[in-house]
C-alpha cells in the first residue's frame, strides 16, 4: 500500500468486436458506460476500495442488457445461460471466481464473496451451491433479444451466416473494470455471458487470471475472443511486466506487438499504480470509457489496433 491519499482511477470495458451497431449505436454505449463511470467514481472519491468499486462496476455493467454478461447473457448451444466471473485484489494478491453459473442476477458478487473463502474458484454445481447458502434470490438473465438470437441460430443449425439478429460476434463479449483507490491498492473484475451457442462446459477466460489479474504494480481485465487471450495469458503477461519494471505504456506495446504477430482479436484495459491508464485492442471496437480524476473519456472512436494511454 502507498503511503498518503492518491487519486482514485477507474477504467471499464462492455466488450470488444467488429460494431457497436447490434448495441444501439456509439451514442448509446457511451451513455451506458459514463453513467456507470458517474456512479463508481464519486465512490472511490469517498474512500471506497478499489475490490468494491470493481464489484459495485462489474454490478452495474452486469445489469445493462447491452452487455454481455448478466442480464442480457448469451445462450449456451443447449439453449441454457451459463455465466462466468472473476474478481482479484491486487493488495491481496487474491484470486476468486465461478464458472459457468446459471440463475444468479450478480455472477460477481458469488466471486467477491469467494475472496474470503478457502476455496476460491467455483464451477457450475458448487456456484449454485454458494448461491443457495448466501439465500440470493433465484433470476432468470435472459433477455428476447438473446433468445431470438438462438431460435435464429438454432434454425440454421448455428451456422452464424444464418443468423440476422445477432448483436455480436460469438466469443467477444464481456464487461470488467480496474481501479486504483485512494490508498492506492488496484483490483480487477471481468465477467461474461460466454461465447454464445458453444460447446456445452466450455470455460471463459472471464473465469482464469488470463483474463482478469491484478498485482500491488498492475490490474488488468480483457475482452475479446476468450481463447486468444488465454494463448498469449494476456492479463498476467501486463501485469508481471509493469511489477518487473516495465511502465504500463511498454507492458501494453510489448503485449499487443506480441498479440499481432499471434493474429489475435482481443482488447483490455488497465492501471498502474502510479494513476496511469492503459486501453489497448487489436479489434475493430472496444467498449471502454474511464475516469482519469479530472474527465470521463472513452475509446468508441478509435482505430482498429489502437493503444491509448493516460499519465
Amino acid at each position: 500500500m502507498v503511503s498518503g491519499r492518491v487519486e482514485p482511477k477507474l477504467v471499464i470495458h462492455g466488450g470488444a468486436g467488429s460494431s457497436l451497431k447490434g448495441k444501439g449505436g456509439l451514442e448509446a454505449v457511451r451513455k451506458s458506460l459514463h453513467q456507470v463511470l458517474e456512479v463508481v467514481y464519486p465512490l472511490l472519491k469517498d474512500g471506497a476500495s478499489a475490490v468494491e468499486a470493481v464489484a459495485r462496476g462489474c454490478q452495474l455493467l452486469e445489469d445493462d442488457p447491452r452487455f454481455n454478461a448478466g442480464t442480457g447473457s448469451v445462450l449456451q448451444s443447449d439453449g441454457q445461460i451459463r455465466m462466468s466471473a472473476s474478481l482479484m485484489d491486487g493488495f491481496t494478491q487474491s484470486f476468486s471466481g465461478v464458472i459457468n453459473v446459471s440463475r444468479v442476477q450478480h455472477p460477481i458478487e458469488l466471486a467477491r464473496f469467494l475472496q474470503g473463502s478457502d476455496d476460491r474458484v467455483l464451477s457450475d454445481f458448487g456456484a449454485l451451491e454458494l448461491l443457495r447458502e448466501l439465500q440470493l434470490p433465484i433470476y432468470d438473465p435472459i433477455t428476447d433479444l438473446r433468445l431470438q438470437e438462438w431460435m435464429q441460430e438454432r434454425q440454421g443449425n448455428f451456422n452464424k451466416d444464418m443468423a440476422t439478429v445477432v448483436a455480436e460476434p460469438a466469443g467477444t463479449g464481456t464487461i470488467g473494470v480496474v481501479a486504483l483507490d485512494v490508498e492506492g491498492r488496484l483490483a480487477a473484475g471481468t465477467s461474461t455471458g460466454g461465447k454464445g451457442f458453444e460447446r456445452i462446459g466450455r470455460v471463459s477466460d472471464s473465469a482464469m487470471p488470463a483474463g482478469n489479474y491484478a498485482t500491488g504494480s498492475a490490474a488488468v481485465s480483457c475482452t475479446g475472443i476468450g481463447e486468444h487471450i488465454m494463448d498469449e495469458c494476456l492479463a498476467p503477461r501486463i501485469a508481471i511486466r509493469v511489477t518487473d519494471g516495465f511502465s504500463l505504456k511498454a507492458a501494453f506495446e510489448r503485449s499487443f506487438a506480441e498479440a499481432h504477430e499471434h493474429k489475435r482479436d482481443f482488447g483490455a484495459i488497465a492501471i498502474d499504480a502510479t494513476g496511469a491508464i492503459a486501453c489497448g485492442k487489436t479489434s475493430e471496437v472496444l467498449l471502454a470509457a474511464f475516469h482519469n480524476g479530472m474527465e470521463m473519456g472513452d475509446t468508441l472512436e478509435l482505430s482498429q489496433g489502437t493503444l491509448i494511454f493516460i499519465a
